[in-house]
């Protein structure tokens, strides 16, 4: 494979900086960043033929028979790693191929370059903004509250202001532009946002994000957490993910004569991610703890509607502004920041595509509390819910010819047989609650 203009600026800037070490990121089926270490020596080969390494042990890659696996570094991701006490390290994300040159069907970047494709051939660039949630603690052994601020709550009640600070300056340095920094709504919780770009980067800066935020949690001596729902009574994290198709610079979700200001492709891919939100959630909202989240009374979606100002519907519509016809986009609330990042934008954008390809009807939108209704109000209005729990969100994926087809066999046959493997741990888990419930009557 020759080398490209970006591979050559790559091998300059390894050698003009005396970076001695290229860390290759690639993630697992699960949403884990893994990682191995290469000499800058290495790296022209590996950016010409990849490097092989061996999959067996990687979770939903391959079995032990079938494990070599090549993995080819994406040039346009080589950024210096910036924390503190490490000597001059770069990274670069990887796409996993087979060893007959063949893109590997398990690799979760590249379940999203297949779905980015399929948009593509149908003239838009997908565009995604997330709003990653968090908790610092003291500790992972001691999940005791830093502080007792709110949300936006300034100094002295927030005193992570240095930490979130560093973790800026940090994602800005490996070229990730940071749009809001703030407290959030639980103590000792917080939000930085991440400027709205194509969806491919997009994953492979929350993946860099969250390592980051690990990474300056322990620079302070603290715990860092992207846990979906670490403390009982108290809101959890989310990852409300704004998104928008584009044709060329053209914002194909904006119209300017309907009263929503949403064209028929936008009302389309929210219709569609209505009807199908119910079987991609194993995806977006993957682990048991992330049931404990999608309940009433927590700010978490549950039902699913639509609505422009209601923030207890599954996907909203933030208001139009005259001039900003660019920044149409709707906002999809489910999912939270524990997820697999490529698989979470996948299976987002087949529903929504499906919307549009079977010029789905956009249902009425929710303009009451839903939680404020009855089963029967919400029954007659046609409003379902999200899953329950994580084995009704499986039973859900099992079927779903949409998520199926999103991931491709290889992916959504291991999430299933893992998320089995989970609840069945989960189910015969005796737990503190029962224990104290039960034990002292019983």
């Amino acid at each position: 494979m020759p080398i490209t203009a970006e591979a050559e600026y790559v091998l300059r800037t390894i050698e003009e900086r005396g970076i001695r070490f290229v860390r290759l990121w690639f993630t697992d089926v699960l949403g884990f960043l893994k990682s191995f270490t290469i000499t800058s020596q290495e790296l022209e080969g590996a950016l010409a033929e990849g490097m092989g390494f061996d999959g067996s042990s990687i979770e939903g890659f391959s079995r032990i028979q079938e494990s070599d696996m090549i993995a080819i570094p994406d040039a346009a991701t080589f950024q210096v790693i910036p924390w503190k006490n490490e000597a001059p390290v770069a990274r670069m994300f990887c796409d996993v191929f087979n060893p007959d040159g063949t893109a590997f069907d398990g690799d979760p970047r590249g379940v999203l370059k297949r779905q980015l494709q399929r948009a593509a051939d149908m003239g838009f660039t997908f565009y995604v903004g997330p709003e990653l949630e968090y908790f610092y603690f003291r500790s992972v052994e001691d999940p005791s509250f830093l502080d007792h601020g709110g949300y936006f709550d300034e100094t002295p009640l927030d005193v992570a202001t240095d930490y979130r600070k560093r973790t800026v300056q940090y994602l800005e340095s490996m070229g990730i532009p940071v749009e809001y920094v703030h407290h959030e709504v639980a103590p000792s919780q917080h939000e930085i946002d991440l400027r709205y770009t194509d969806a491919l980067t997009m994953a492979d800066n929350v993946m860099t994000y969250r390592l980051t935020g690990k990474e300056v949690a322990h620079e302070f001596g603290i715990y860092a957490t992207f846990m979906p729902k670490p403390v009982a009574g108290v809101n959890g994290s989310g990852m409300h993910t704004h998104q928008s198709l584009f044709e060329g610079d053209r914002n194909a979700f904006f119209e300017a004569d309907d009263e929503y200001h949403l064209s028929k492709t936008a009302k389309a891919y929210i219709a569609g991610l209505l009807k199908h939100a119910p079987e991609i959630t194993l995806v977006t909202n993957q682990w048991v703890n992330s049931y404990k989240r999608l309940i009433p009374g927590f700010e978490a979606p549950v039902y699913v509607c639509w609505a422009r100002r209601n923030r207890s519907a599954l996907v909203r519509v933030p208001q139009y502004k005259p001039g900003k016809e660019e920044a149409t986009r709707i906002e999809y609330r489910s999912p939270d920041p524990a997820c697999n990042p490529y698989l979470a934008f996948a299976a987002m954008l087949a529903a929504g595509i499906a919307g549009i390809e079977g010029s789905y009807e956009l249902p009425p939108e929710a303009s009451n509390n839903i939680y404020g209704m009855t089963e029967a109000e919400r029954d007659a209005a046609g409003i379902r819910s999200l899953p329950e729990d994580l084995v009704e969100a499986i039973h859900l994926a099992e079927g779903s010819d949409i998520l199926r087809d999103a991931l491709g066999d290889h992916v959504h046959e291991y999430l299933i047989r893992n998320k089995r493997e989970e609840w069945d741990g989960f189910k015969a888990y005796v737990t503190p609650y029962e224990l104290e419930r039960y034990l002292p009557i019983l």
